[in-house]
Parts: C-alpha cells; sequence; structure tokens
C-alpha cells in the first residue's frame, strides 16, 4: 500500500516520525509540529491509524449511555459558550432529581453509563448532587456515572468552603464513578484567559482529575480546539495531558472536541476544514501514547466525520446519547441521539467491527 511505503512517508518530511511509530517511541513537540506541517494529512492518518490499529485491531466501540444536563445556569460566562445562562434570565432551567430519574427511566433503552454535567450554579449545593448521585445508583445499580467536569467539582468546593479532594471523596461515596473531561478547552493561559477566564485554570483542572485518580477513579480528558489557539498550543495541552497521565494513570479516553462557531461571541479569522479536524484527531492519538481510548464524539463532529475520525486513530464512536443539549446550542447538527442498530451500523459502515462496552470500556 502506497501510504505504507518508506518513500511514501520519506516524500512527506515522516521518516523519521515513521520510525518511532514503528517502534513505539514517544514522539516529541517538534515531531508534533512536523506532523501538523506535513502537507498531506493522509500521510498523518495513515500513521495514527497504524498505532490505533495495533491497540485495538478493528474494533470500534460505543455504549448505551445517555446525556442529562441539569442546569444552563452558569457563573462563568465564557466567551464562546452558546449553552450558559445567566440566573434570572429567559430561558434558564434547573432540574430536579425527580426531573432527572424520569429522564432516565424513559430512555427507549437502559444505559450503562450515565452522563450529567451542567453549569456552574450559585446556589446548588453539594447535597443536591449527593442526592442525585445515590438516588440514580439507587434506581440503576450497575449503571456507570461519569459526571462532573473537573470545573464543576472546583466550583462545588468554592460554594461548599472545601477542599476539591473532599468534594471528590464525598460524590464518589455518593456513587459517582468517572469524571468526563470537559473544562479542560485548551491549557494555553494566554487563550485561556481571553476564552474563560473565570473557569478553572490549567492547573487547577489537572490536579482535580489526579486527585480523582488518587482515589481509585478513572476520568476522561478533552480538549476544544479550532478557535483562536495555535496549533503549538494544541501540542501543549496534548502534552500536559500525557504527562499527568505519566503521573496518575486514570484516564480512560481522550476526547477531541471541535469549536462550533454558531452563538458563539468568538469571532474566528479562519474556521476549521474537515481535514484539519482529522489531522487534530490522528496527532493526538500519536502523541497520547499513554492514553488508550480517542472519541470521534458523533454529537459535534457529525456522524460522517466520526466515521472518518475512525480511520484517522480513533477508536470509540461514544453511544446512543438519547439527548444533548451544550453542543447542540453550539450550532451540532447531528442528531440528538442515536440507536443501539444505527451505531453498529454506521461502524460497520466504515469497515470496522462494532463493540459494545460500558464506562469503563468493558467489553459487554
Amino acid at each position: 500500500m502506497q501510504l505504507l511505503s518508506n518513500d511514501y512517508f520519506a516524500n512527506m518530511g515522516l521518516k523519521e516520525i515513521r520510525g518511532k511509530v514503528e517502534a513505539g517511541e514517544r514522539l516529541s513537540f517538534e515531531d508534533g509540529v512536523t506532523l501538523f506541517e506535513c502537507p498531506e494529512p493522509l500521510a498523518v492518518g495513515a500513521l495514527a491509524h497504524k498505532v490505533r490499529t495495533r491497540l485495538h485491531d478493528n474494533k470500534a466501540y460505543y455504549v448505551v449511555n445517555q446525556h442529562v444536563n441539569y442546569t444552563n445556569v452558569c457563573i462563568n460566562g465564557c466567551v464562546f459558550c452558546a449553552y450558559q445562562r445567566e440566573e434570572g434570565q429567559d430561558g434558564t432551567f434547573v432540574l430536579t432529581k425527580e426531573d432527572i430519574l424520569a429522564k432516565i427511566e424513559g430512555a427507549a433503552l437502559s444505559p450503562r453509563e450515565i452522563h450529567i454535567v451542567g453549569g456552574c450554579h450559585p446556589k446548588l449545593p453539594l447535597s443536591y448532587f449527593e442526592d442525585v448521585m445515590s438516588s440514580v445508583k439507587d434506581r440503576f445499580p450497575e449503571v456507570v456515572l461519569k459526571c462532573f467536569t473537573a470545573v464543576e467539582i472546583a466550583h462545588f468546593a468554592r460554594l461548599e468552603n472545601t477542599t476539591t479532594l473532599d468534594v471528590l471523596t464525598r460524590l464518589h461515596a455518593a456513587g459517582l464513578d468517572m469524571l468526563p473531561g470537559g473544562g479542560a478547552e485548551i491549557f494555553a493561559e494566554s487563550v485561556r484567559s481571553q476564552i474563560c477566564p473565570r473557569k478553572s485554570t490549567a492547573d487547577e483542572w489537572l490536579a482535580v482529575h489526579e486527585e480523582a485518580h488518587s482515589i481509585g477513579m478513572k476520568t476522561n480528558c478533552t480538549m476544544l480546539f479550532g478557535h483562536i489557539e495555535s496549533q503549538e498550543d494544541r501540542l501543549d495541552h496534548l502534552i500536559r495531558l500525557r504527562e499527568s497521565q505519566d503521573r496518575g494513570g486514570g484516564y480512560t479516553c481522550f476526547i477531541p472536541l471541535p469549536f462550533l462557531t454558531e452563538n458563539s461571541q468568538l469571532t474566528i479569522e479562519k474556521p476549521l476544514t474537515g481535514l484539519e479536524e482529522l489531522r487534530t484527531i490522528a496527532i493526538s492519538r500519536l502523541m497520547l501514547d499513554n492514553i488508550p481510548h480517542i472519541k470521534a464524539y458523533w454529537v459535534m463532529l457529525g456522524v460522517k466525520q466520526a466515521q472518518a475520525a475512525l480511520k484517522f486513530g480513533a477508536d470509540d464512536f461514544d453511544g446512543t446519547v438519547v439527548e444533548e443539549k451544550i453542543g447542540h446550542e453550539a450550532g451540532a447538527t447531528s442528531e440528538q441521539g442515536l440507536s443501539h442498530t444505527e451505531l453498529q451500523d454506521m461502524i460497520r459502515g466504515c469497515g470496522c467491527t462494532p463493540v459494545e462496552r460500558d464506562g469503563f470500556f468493558n467489553e459487554v
């Protein structure tokens, strides 16, 4: 196959990087720059697909899951966010525990994973979230509860005048199994100060995840890309995640999130192209040698682009979702949810073998 020939990669300036990939060696920041500058994204994709295949063969994972957004009231006011509302503003909502249970019970399929996140509400106490966790776990004891970003955890700690480790410990005791990984955005402070100045810093985000790992919890991690950050900022983000994984080892999956421009206050001079999305996903697979899974999040990529991502290093197609508000408020045009059969057909349609999993990536 031409894409895997020595001459092809040499002509693309990737001979040394290909050698490292073949040998399973760690790529450097400079290697990442070379991958971003490569004139042929398909060459980068071929290298990522080789790593993805080495790790997971032809499998593509999916999960029967459900997203629940408990409120859109948030004090952070991130300029890129189309979901956030101020308290008292038209269109705000706060779900009760009964509302959340009703949404889960009303789903067509019983979920194996429940993903609960929301805005940083100024008045919801930690006891509300403990009650939600314990009530959902009582009703659905086998489900994996993947809830609350590190930003929410830090917000709960400030409201309760306690530590983030205490918050994590209390929520874990109430039934929380994992953190979903949102809120990382981009770690570069020069960018973060412009797009989310009130949100937790990169160091705070990393510290919360490492605290979660220290008490035996798994977490996911994310990167929001395609706004005002540079390619070097993306590489810095990926390497800081890789270093964090070296320290704690608790990240299960990385989710690259393309920025959606609709309803945002940010002015984007050069919107992302589809190939740039795929290149970034591929580079994520190549740089994150110690994080086992890369998600093609179809909600924000779109289903067809998510299928393509399975050939550019991604191995997970997320899941049924049922209802998602944050990405769709920002302009996502994908379906709100997909059926079990639709997920399997889409995975098979791009030549992969569908494998159902639980929230911890155990095969069902």
